[in-house]
């Protein structure tokens, strides 16, 4: 399968960074390093968000090379949540009875320094030919357990929208599937690409699965202009939109972010999904608080927003045995008592 061509001004190199302003030149030869070893991209509209005069800037800290991605901890693993070994034929992953991943190709319009696949992302020879393509569809076709295909990779919406439409046709034509979800970035790295052929694309099939957009947004300055009109155009053609969010020491570990960017979310028709705690991937613990951390932030949110605006704090246990949520806990059975948001308990007798 081709990809769109890259575009231009996506800044790619120790070179790129440092003439763009977005690192000083005394940190390019580590900024060369750690690019010899995980892909680095940075979209013209993510760096135009950036702030180089601060040196706590949550947009430059998710995809800015840092020397402490190249310090890889006894935990840390390659393969965070196991695709490997549930992968019965490449570009699939089948971790859960009712549903798999479809991973078309493993590029993506931006590099996130905190990716559990950023091992193997970046690599234009994960796209997969359309040999590999009939076998993994086939492989979906067989197993009518499946309900859901979740296309992601990479970034599917990096393929062309003729592509995508394709894709969307072949999996609807499997009549045991409900519901086809995409991953992206692009709706927020990139949102130029989301124009009425993209769109029009992801539309769901008469009488076929939904057709679900999981937008990764971490921060709510990633929400501008630009990416709320792209927003705007899937929402208005119909297409139900999701969000995931990494909780990321330093960039969006603090309730008041949390907050901004939920209610931005929801105010733009995206229903908040999923918060995730960070995976194992090597280089990344500098980006990881610990899961009490995480579990103090989510209480603190349960009291200051609505349900819909409420993510499901979930960890991807390493090895492959999927999500779980880790939230925090409101009922004591054993003291029949319950906490409300603000930490006050209440008796409650059954």
């Amino acid at each position: 399968m081709a990809i769109h061509p890259r575009k231009s001004g996506t800044l790619r190199s120790a070179a790129d960074l440092v003439a763009a302003g977005l690192l000083p030149p005394a940190a390019a030869a580590m900024a060369e390093r750690v690019g010899q070893a995980y892909a680095v991209a940075i979209t013209p509209t993510l760096a135009a968000l950036m702030d180089p005069a601060d040196a706590d800037d949550p947009i430059a800290r998710q995809f800015l090379p840092s020397g402490a991605e190249l310090e890889t901890t006894p935990e840390e693993r390659p393969d965070p949540i196991g695709d490997a070994p549930h992968s019965p034929v490449p570009g699939v992953v089948h971790r859960y009875p009712d549903r798999v991943l479809l991973t078309p190709l493993l590029v993506c319009p931006v590099y996130c320094r905190f990716c559990f696949r950023r091992a193997r992302v970046g690599d234009a020879d994960g796209t997969l030919g359309p040999d590999e393509m009939e076998a993994a569809l086939a492989y979906v076709a067989e197993h009518t357990e499946l309900r859901e295909v979740i296309v992601t990779g990479g970034d599917p919406l990096m393929l062309p929208p003729g592509r995508i439409a394709a894709l969307v046709g072949r999996l609807a034509a499997i009549p045991h599937l409900d519901t086809i979800r995409f991953h992206s970035r692009i709706p927020v790295a990139d949102p130029g690409r989301v124009g009425e052929s993209l769109v029009g694309a992801l539309r769901s099939v008469p009488g076929g699965p939904a057709v679900w957009l999981a937008v990764h947004v971490n921060h709510p300055r990633e929400l501008g202009d630009e990416a709320r009109a792209a927003l705007a155009r899937l929402a208005d053609a119909g297409v139900p939109l999701l969000s995931q969010t990494v909780l990321l020491k330093g960039v969006n570990d603090r309730v008041e972010v949390l907050e901004a960017l939920m209610r931005a979310l929801v105010r733009h028709r995206v229903r908040p999904y999923y918060l995730h705690h960070p995976d194992l991937a090597p280089g990344t613990r500098h980006f990881r608080p610990t899961i009490a951390e995480g579990q103090a932030l989510v209480r603190a949110l349960r009291g200051r927003l609505s349900g819909i605006a409420q993510p499901t704090y979930v960890l991807d246990i390493p090895g492959g045995a999927g999500k779980v949520p880790v939230g925090p806990v409101y009922w004591n059975g054993a003291e029949a008592t319950v906490v409300d948001p603000w930490g006050t308990g209440h008796s409650y007798s059954e």
